[in-house]
C-alpha cells in the first residue's frame, strides 16, 4: 500500500470525505469504524472508482482495547501508514448533571483518550521514518471558555486542540507534523446523535465535503490548525471570544446551545 492514511470514524461524514478526498489523489486507506457493512460499501466505492486499494478494520474506539488493537492490525498486515486523520468523535446535549454518565465517559474515552492513544502508537514510526502527517479533528468548540449544555465535548475538544499544539512543537524538525481541525456546525449524523439539531448553532451548517477539505488541505500544509466552516457572524464572535468576559461568553454559547421546541 502507498501514501496510506488511516481514518477513524470513516462510515459518515467528514470522516467519509476525508476517505473520498485522499482517494481521489490516488492515497491507499485503512478506514476504521463501528459499522462493518458501511466501510465495505465505502470500500467498494473507492477501489472501483479510484483503483486504490483499501483496508476495513470494524472496531468500536469506545472500547479501551480498541487503539492497541488497530495498531496491532495494521502491524501485522505490514501497512505502514504516513497519514493518520483521528476524525473518530461524539457529542451529547443536555445538563450535564442530568445526563447519563455512562455517555459522558464513552464520549471522554473517544474524543481524549483513543485519539492520544492512537497517537503514541503511530507517532514513534512515523518520527522514525523522518515523514508523516497527523490530522486531529477538534471543533470550534475548543475556543469559547466552555460550552454549557455541551460541557463535556466542549471539554474534549480543548484537550484535542492543546494537545495537537503541544505535540506540534515537540514534533518540528522531525518530518511529522500536527494539524488541529477545527469545524464549525457541519453537515452530518452529528447533529441529530447529539441532540443539537434542535439548537440555532445548528440551524445552518457547512458540508462535510468543504469541511473535510479543508482539514486535509491544512494537513499536508503542515499547518498547526484550520477553522473552518463558520458563518460571517460566527467569524466575528469567535474573534471577539479573547477579549470579551468569560460569563458573556457562556451566556452567548448557552443562548445558541439551548434546544428550541
Amino acid at each position: 500500500m502507498k501514501n496510506t492514511a488511516l481514518i477513524t470514524g470513516a462510515s459518515s461524514g467528514i470522516g467519509k470525505e476525508f476517505a473520498h478526498i485522499h482517494a481521489e489523489r490516488g492515497g491507499d486507506l485503512v478506514i476504521v469504524a463501528r459499522r462493518e457493512d458501511k466501510l465495505n460499501e465505502l470500500k467498494s466505492s473507492l477501489e472501483e472508482r479510484h483503483a486504490v486499494q483499501v483496508h476495513v478494520i470494524a472496531k468500536d474506539l469506545g472500547d479501551p482495547a480498541a487503539p492497541k488493537e488497530i495498531f496491532d492490525a495494521i502491524t501485522s498486515a505490514g501497512i505502514e501508514i504516513k497519514y493518520l486523520i483521528n476524525n473518530a468523535g461524539f457529542g451529547g446535549h443536555g445538563m450535564f448533571h442530568e445526563r447519563e454518565w455512562a455517555q459522558d465517559h464513552a464520549m471522554i474515552q473517544l474524543n481524549v483518550v483513543a485519539l492520544t492513544e492512537l497517537c503514541r502508537l503511530f507517532i514513534p514510526e512515523l518520527v522514525k521514518r523522518k515523514e508523516g502527517r497527523i490530522l486531529n479533528v477538534s471543533s470550534t468548540a475548543s475556543l469559547p471558555p466552555g460550552g454549557p449544555f455541551q460541557s463535556v465535548y466542549f471539554a474534549t475538544k480543548h484537550y484535542v486542540t492543546a494537545f495537537s499544539y503541544g505535540i506540534a512543537s515537540e514534533l518540528q524538525d522531525t518530518g511529522v507534523t500536527v494539524t488541529a481541525l477545527l469545524p464549525g456546525a457541519t453537515e452530518s449524523e452529528f447533529a441529530q446523535t447529539s441532540g443539537m439539531d434542535k439548537t440555532d448553532l445548528f440551524s445552518k451548517t457547512a458540508s462535510a465535503r468543504s469541511v473535510a477539505l479543508d482539514g486535509y488541505q491544512a494537513m499536508l500544509a503542515g499547518k498547526l490548525n484550520v477553522v473552518s466552516g463558520l458563518t460571517f457572524p460566527q467569524k466575528l464572535m469567535m474573534a471577539a471570544i479573547p477579549f470579551s468576559p468569560k460569563k458573556m461568553v457562556l451566556n452567548q454559547v448557552r443562548s445558541m446551545q439551548e434546544a428550541k421546541d
